[in-house]
């Protein structure tokens, strides 16, 4: 039997339940977006890697593919850290794994299966924190376990009632437009730095998005 561990948007943070999960693994896959290669080569310290290159990756190698297409113990798998991006034929492929959403998913589509295994780094709001194994006997379909780190956030990082997020993201989104660093912006709108950082990461790595969209990538 193999066991292999499956993770995204880790976003240069390996949080120890984490790594204690990847001990027990013959191998790791990364959907994408691990931030900094000291986070590749933590990773690599544990089990071998695949990994591909999600869109705040900027400082990984560039030897880092866009796309995985491989076979590990009989299992064809297919990985790329966004599923829009697809453009391969994946008819033959038995698990197709993505990122990007920090929404864990997991579909049976024609007779394949489609997993996003959700964030296991820096929390996105109410989102909870989850991974996945993937165990593979001798003999027989595999198997895939939805781990759930953390339900969600903590009180301290609750964000104010929707009727008034919008306006809280929009003071973020005009803060940081005048150059304001997280930690001020989060002294000034009374909110903590985690939930600051948070939204400008947003506002950051999806230009031209509007406070709408914040919203709908934060689930609310």
């Amino acid at each position: 039997m193999h066991k292999i561990g499956i993770l995204s948007d880790t976003h240069n943070l390996l949080r120890k339940p984490v790594t204690d999960i990847l001990q027990t693994c013959d191998l790791i896959l990364h959907a994408g977006d691990i931030s900094t290669p000291q986070i590749l080569k933590q990773l690599e310290s544990i089990a071998p890697v695949y990994a591909v290159r999600g869109n705040t990756d900027r400082e990984c190698p560039e030897s880092l593919p866009q796309t995985i297409s491989v076979e590990l113990y009989g299992i064809q798998i297919f990985m790329i850290h966004n599923k829009k991006q697809i453009q391969e034929d994946l008819r033959q492929k038995d698990l197709i794994i993505y990122g990007h959403s920090h929404k864990y998913e997991e579909q049976q589509v024609n007779g394949q299966t489609w997993l996003n295994p959700g964030s296991c780094g820096k929390r996105r709001f109410s989102l909870p924190l989850t991974m996945a194994t993937l165990t593979i006997p001798k003999t027989g379909s595999f198997t895939i376990e939805k781990i759930c780190l953390e339900s969600g956030k903590s009180a301290s990082e609750r964000i104010p009632a929707v009727t008034d997020t919008k306006e809280l993201v929009r003071c973020v989104m005009r803060e940081t437009d005048k150059g304001k660093s997280v930690e001020m912006i989060a002294r000034h709108l009374k909110i903590s730095q985690d939930l600051a950082e948070q939204i400008c990461r947003l506002y950051l790595t999806h230009p031209g998005v509007s406070a709408d969209g914040i919203l709908r990538k934060m689930g609310l």
